[in-house]
């Protein structure tokens, strides 16, 4: 079972969370929001020269998943598509608030994981990823913050146990690349999305 308990800067944020095993190798997807798993956005067209739900890809929304996943789709990139999306048992729309989440993984799991979850949050700039730090790239200016990292290791034979998920990184300020940034001391409003997170072996 997954607990998020939102955080003061909590607004409208994009998930993904994961299953890995001991060493941090992706196994599964458990849960990623809908607009990433199925590449159709509420604000993804403006052909009709207002906002429309549409399709696009947005590689800085959760790069550190999109890159552990690893699957390729139609176009040759990372990421999830009409054509080519997360199962609709592994997808769902983006919590409002703090929410509680039962985590299904397709096989039966003995032993030692990690449990990952990524979050982020468009337009919270501050005073390190400002508006003006990368001219011209677009996919940059869709994230602001770059997306934060969080991760537990558990361990099945211990249930009932609760154990939290705390900050290990963030992703690539463009989703350029898979590599986790172990420095987080220009993240500021981004630390603030999610006041706690922890999740219950069952």
């Amino acid at each position: 079972m997954l607990l998020v308990e939102k955080g003061r800067q909590h607004n409208h944020p994009l998930y993904a969370v994961w299953l890995a095993d001991s060493s941090g190798k992706y196994l599964q997807t458990l849960f990623v929001s809908e607009s990433i798993g199925k590449g159709v956005f509420r604000r993804g067209s403006r052909r009709t020269g207002r906002w429309m739900p549409g399709e696009i890809e947005r590689p800085a929304s959760l790069p550190y998943w999109i890159h552990q996943r690893n699957i390729f789709n139609e176009k040759g990139t990372l990421l999830p598509t009409t054509q080519s999306p997360v199962a609709d048992a592994y997808t769902g729309a983006t919590p409002k608030s703090s929410f509680k989440m039962r985590l299904q993984s397709d096989q039966p799991l003995q032993g030692k994981y990690r449990i990952y979850l990524e979050v982020n949050q468009s337009w919270d700039w501050n005073e390190h990823w400002t508006n003006n730090r990368f001219p011209g790239n677009k996919e940059y200016m869709t994230s602001s913050q770059p997306a934060l990292v969080y991760m537990a290791e558990i361990d099945t034979d211990n249930p009932g146990e609760q154990v939290p998920l705390t900050p290990i990184g963030h992703s690539h300020y463009a989703g350029e690349n898979g590599e986790l940034i172990c420095d987080l001391s220009t993240l500021t409003t981004a630390l603030q999305i999610l006041k706690e997170v922890t999740v219950t072996i069952w």
